[in-house]
């Protein structure tokens, strides 16, 4: 028997919120397995999100832990099956666990915020200003380790371009204009790109231009990914291994008001697009 492969972040996401409904309602897991007539171990690999749960479990589990708030039931039991399979499978065996997570995240959010002071956003790269970052990865990768980093970013970007698009709003530093990445050909190719991206109603621009100096959430570079329903919120950073995932509610409440300053910090939208038009012809 193949082993089995190892639980996606939205599998481990449902089996938290299942955990955290039981915690709150003052229950053990042996106390609640038994209300379901299945034995201890079947909870807790429920609550990893190690086995399957139908949609008409994880409602009566919600009904069970006196969870009010159907809303959030209902984004729950939508979260249940098996492992949602797409295009972002093929690099399991090629990329982090996490490379997957975060695209089948995207795939599933109802909007994404992000900000980023020294690169431009994954979802909004060029073909060859991605490949030049990828690039400039310590430690150096192997050509077909590019290639393989390059088509992933590229794919995700889909989220941006299919039937129902993602809204998509981002804040970027002049820094990340300016970073010469590939050469100034590029760099131009980006800055245009971004103006392109920047006239779709389901995309917003903002740029903070060096003249507004220091600001809240200068150090930081986070995505922040809506899901159906507040409480299943997340946010994703960049660390040096891969990604990193955050769903706790205080954390999600500080990345919001992170996000809010920076955007009261930026240009508006169209004079974001100005801004970035008029660097377009300086580089």
């Amino acid at each position: 028997m193949p082993p089995s492969l190892p639980p996606t972040l939205r599998q481990r996401r449902l089996g938290a919120e299942l955990r955290k409904l039981r915690e709150r309602a003052g229950l053990s897991s042996t106390a609640a397995a038994a209300r379901f007539g299945f034995q201890q171990a079947r909870m807790s690999m429920i609550e990893a999100g190690r086995h399957a749960v139908s949609a008409d479990r994880v409602r009566a589990m919600a009904r069970s832990y006196a969870c009010a708030d159907d809303k959030f039931t209902d984004a729950l039991a939508d979260m249940t099956g098996g492992r949602t399979r797409g295009w972002w499978d093929e690099y399991r065996e090629y990329l982090p666990a996490s490379f997957a997570d975060l695209a089948e995240l995207e795939h599933h959010a109802h909007g994404v915020r992000v900000a980023l002071v020294i690169h431009i956003p994954g979802l909004l790269q060029t073909t060859d200003y991605a490949r030049a970052v990828i690039q400039a990865a310590v430690p150096p990768m192997r050509a077909y380790e590019v290639e393989h980093r390059l088509s992933y970013r590229m794919k995700r970007q889909g989220v941006l371009h299919r039937d129902s698009p993602v809204r998509y709003a981002a804040v970027i530093h002049e820094a990340a204009l300016r970073m010469g990445f590939g050469g100034t050909e590029t760099v131009r190719g980006q800055l245009r790109h971004l103006i392109e991206m920047s006239e779709l109603d389901h995309v917003a621009i903002r740029v903070i231009p060096f003249t507004v100096g220091a600001f809240a959430g200068a150090g930081q570079s986070s995505d922040y990914v809506f899901g159906p329903v507040a409480q299943l919120d997340t946010v994703q950073l960049d660390v040096a291994h891969g990604c990193q995932f955050i769903d706790a509610e205080a954390q999600l409440a500080k990345y919001r008001a992170i996000l809010d300053g920076m955007e009261e910090t930026a240009l508006e939208p169209a004079e974001s697009r100005a801004f970035i038009h008029n660097l377009s012809r300086t580089i």
